[in-house]
């Protein structure tokens, strides 16, 4: 289990974590806002929206692991 997609890409089982696309486009839009004028200190703090649930299946199968069809159904993308 990891907290980024890279590591499942590269061979882990699975991750459930932070999508960063959608982290970077939000901190370009706090840039916009400080541009604009917005004191940073004004600001609030945001927490991660918009979270990516990954599996591998073929790292399962060398486990000898069988993933619920119910759970991959849920899951963002699946590494063949």
């Amino acid at each position: 289990m990891h907290g980024f997609r890279e590591y499942t890409v590269a061979g882990g089982l699975m991750s459930y974590g932070p999508n960063f696309p959608d982290l970077f486009r939000r901190a370009a839009e706090y840039v916009d806002k400080i541009l604009r004028g917005a004191k940073p200190s004004d600001l609030p703090v945001e927490q991660p929206t918009k979270f990516d649930l990954v599996f591998n299946l073929t790292t399962a199968r060398a486990l000898g692991l069988e993933v619920p069809p119910t759970l991959l159904a849920r899951a963002d993308e699946v590494i063949e």
